[in-house]
């Protein structure tokens, strides 16, 4: 993505783009209105072709992640952690990725995954309880989903510590929420990363809420500052901005390649849904603020640059929206068609090489099950009763 545009471009500095986006040390490229601007020390020049497949991402992840949450309220899922705001975050950083990268994930990267060629039937499964988990790292170079919050970093920073010792030139990449800063996984991933030098970045999307937590009760400075007490550089990028977000990963990806050491990258960002299908926002924070960052989102802000250049036509969006319905209905139909798993797959791919204690839960839950056989076919009927 390193080919310049020859579409015209209307822009403005750096500094007037911090003072519209109202956020200090904030790194914008691209304002609510469609706008480009310029920023001193990050800039990103794309093809008009590129940025449609942006524009193309972003459109499809909403929709299969809109898809997960109907399927949901319909039964067909357990659970879903919805991205809807967020889908300009984990676009532009994916995408800022290279193929020989490794990216560890939350729960929550329905759009990394996308950039990464994982299948989206594959993360809807393990919500339906079908899988561990759906794929194999190792054929996109994407972790499987942590739920435990945090413990990921710690993961990404061990694997970043190993890339280093092997004398590879690539980057890994660790997502983490506004909220799972306060955990000590965290503190101790940065303190790791920063004292072995690892080429790791820490991506955390600050969608401004940790379930019903504000950020403002997870940190009394803005989060990208505290990299600098652990001796490694931070910086705040408007996580709606697709341009800005894919910007400011390449450069800090680029930075943790080269040598350099890790970086964090704050996407200020805003989650416009329920933390998960389980949640109920509108007990915690009011319509007002959820109203005013509506009005800062990514897609309609890409479409509006895209439409003020003419880099793209009706036929164009026309025919993402019907590629988008065509996502919606595969999605729709291989989530009801998924095979169940027989009860006793729970206990297999448990340890690669083992284990004696599942072993032995193994045993007892067959016998378990064997009783209800046992008492179908005329065995012991459980007399007593």
């Amino acid at each position: 993505m390193s080919v310049k545009s020859t579409a015209p471009r209307r822009t403005t500095r750096g500094s007037a783009a911090k003072r519209r986006s109202g956020e200090p040390g904030l790194v914008q490229l691209l304002t609510p209105q469609g706008e480009r601007v310029e920023h001193d020390e990050y800039a990103v020049d794309l093809t008009p072709e590129e940025l449609r497949g942006l524009y193309r991402d972003m459109v499809l992840t909403r929709r299969f992640d809109g898809e997960a949450v109907t399927l949901q309220r319909q039964g067909e899922l357990g659970l879903w952690a919805s991205l809807l705001g967020q889908e300009a975050a984990q676009i532009g950083s994916g995408r800022a990725t290279r193929p020989d990268d490794y990216v560890f994930p939350t729960y929550r990267e329905h759009g990394v995954a996308w950039t990464r060629d994982v299948d989206p039937l594959n993360l809807l499964g393990m919500f339906r309880g079908v899988n561990h988990g759906g794929w194999d790292p190792n054929e996109n170079n994407f972790h499987l989903y942590t739920i435990v919050i945090g413990s990921q970093t710690l993961h990404a920073t061990g694997y970043a510590m190993g890339v280093a010792k092997d004398g590879a030139e690539s980057a890994v990449l660790a997502y983490f929420g506004d909220g799972a800063s306060s955990q000590g996984d965290v503190a101790e991933a940065f303190t790791f990363a920063a004292v072995y030098n690892a080429p790791v970045v820490f991506f955390c999307q600050n969608n401004q809420w940790a379930i019903s937590e504000p950020t403002e009760k997870q940190s009394r400075v803005p989060i990208y500052q505290r990299a600098a007490g652990f001796g490694f550089p931070g910086v705040r990028v408007d996580g709606n901005d697709v341009l800005a977000v894919l910007a400011v990963t390449r450069a800090a990806l680029e930075h943790a390649r080269s040598g350099q050491g890790p970086m964090l990258v704050e996407a200020f960002t805003y989650r416009m849904g329920a933390h998960t299908t389980t949640d109920d926002p509108t007990r915690y924070r009011s319509e007002d603020e959820r109203s005013e960052w509506a009005a800062k989102d990514p897609i309609a802000r890409l479409r509006a640059y895209l439409d003020r250049e003419g880099l793209a036509d009706e036929d164009f969006y026309a025919g993402v929206d019907t590629e988008s319905d065509a996502l919606a209905k595969r999605v729709r139909e291989g989530v009801r068609t998924m095979p169940n798993p027989g009860p006793m797959a729970m206990f297999e791919h448990v340890y690669a090489d083992g284990s004696a204690l599942v072993d032995e839960e193994r045993a007892q839950y067959a016998a378990y099950a064997a009783s209800f056989e046992d008492a179908e076919t005329g065995g012991n009927p459980g007399q007593g009763h």
